[in-house]
């Protein structure tokens, strides 16, 4: 198994299969974008498909394909049917910015993709310009409505609230979704954006999200174990309809952390604030097997620290932004 020295086992692997992305979210990157990587870094198909196997042989049972804009890989849908075919089976799922999901949504979910998340953080095509520096909000609904159609159920939305942007767009987003069948996360902005801007008296907390809901809706929390799930969950108005909330700044819940990352040129991360990656691409492709590779992951596991340690003094932000990590 994955497990480090806390005694948490990683079941649930995020692969980043690019870190390119066709939006500019002013939270994640500049607006000119940043240098990508070269060609030959990145993992091919065939890569990607061999470290997913050995994490499933590892005890993985979930995985998760993130960028970067995973939709912009051609091989996904391959990609895709090939982790499908493993035994024993992981559920596999996608992370988003939903542009392009309405053309190949039949296709993930025929080669065998679970459910997407889609990221969406306004319902205002202008401030979504604003955000996303992109005029492609038509583009994500769409996608949204493809995923739905496709069967890829259920369609989680995920939201970053800023301050002085649309922080006033909690209640909108959380009727739509309610309206429109979709389940709505909340994000806390976290300290992952390649202009290192962050600060923490600026985002909008999990508190203050909170008290924006608890202004038109009631919400009880969910009656059942939370595990290792990074949001929080709340009935909204008795039910069954929920909305989550997570709190990765304010509310941390490293001590329960069951995830492991496998970037796009092949490096692992066993934290997602980890400032040290330990290289698969190198042994994969000098011609070691798959248990020297196992041997590798595992061994990088036991570096895994307690928490993030972002109220720390002493925390640096990684160097790699979140769309070179992948979320």
């Amino acid at each position: 198994m994955l497990v480090d020295t806390f005694g948490r086992v990683a079941t649930d692997l995020r692969v980043s299969l690019t870190d390119k992305c066709n939006l500019r979210c002013s939270y994640c990157m500049p607006p000119e974008g940043l240098e990508w990587l070269p060609g030959p870094d990145l993992l091919t198909d065939d890569e990607v498909v061999r470290l997913v196997s050995i994490a499933v042989s590892q005890g993985v049972t979930e995985v998760r394909f993130t960028g970067g804009e995973p939709l912009l890989r051609r091989g996904l849908p391959d990609i895709v049917e090939r982790v499908a075919a493993l035994s024993p089976r992981p559920r596999m799922s996608l992370t988003t910015n939903g542009i392009g999901l309405a053309r190949i949504a039949d296709a993930l979910a025929a080669a065998g993709l679970d459910r997407v998340n889609v990221s969406l953080d306004t319902l205002d095509r202008d401030r979504f310009v604003q955000i996303a520096r992109r005029d492609r909000l038509a583009d994500v609904l769409a996608g949204l409505e493809g995923a739905v159609a496709a069967g890829l159920n259920p369609v989680k939305v995920n939201a970053v609230l800023v301050r002085g942007v649309n922080d006033g767009e909690a209640v909108p987003l959380l009727r739509w979704a309610l309206d429109q069948g979709y389940r709505l996360r909340f994000i806390e902005q976290m300290p992952l954006d390649a202009q290192h801007g962050w600060r923490r008296d600026t985002m909008v907390t999990a508190d203050e999200i909170f008290a924006s809901l608890d202004a038109e809706f009631v919400l009880k929390p969910v009656d059942e174990p939370r595990g290792s799930a990074p949001a929080e969950l709340f009935l909204v108005d008795g039910g069954p309809a929920t909305v989550g909330v997570i709190a990765s700044v304010t509310r941390p819940f490293c001590g329960d952390c069951d995830r492991v990352r496998l970037t796009a040129d092949g490096q692992v991360r066993n934290c997602l604030f980890a400032r040290e990656e330990s290289d698969l691409r190198s042994a994969l492709r000098g011609g070691a097997s798959d248990e020297e590779i196992a041997e590798r992951w595992r061994a990088a596991m036991i570096t895994k620290r307690p928490g993030h340690g972002i109220d720390d003094v002493s925390f640096l932000q990684p160097t790699r932004p979140m769309s070179a990590i992948g979320g």
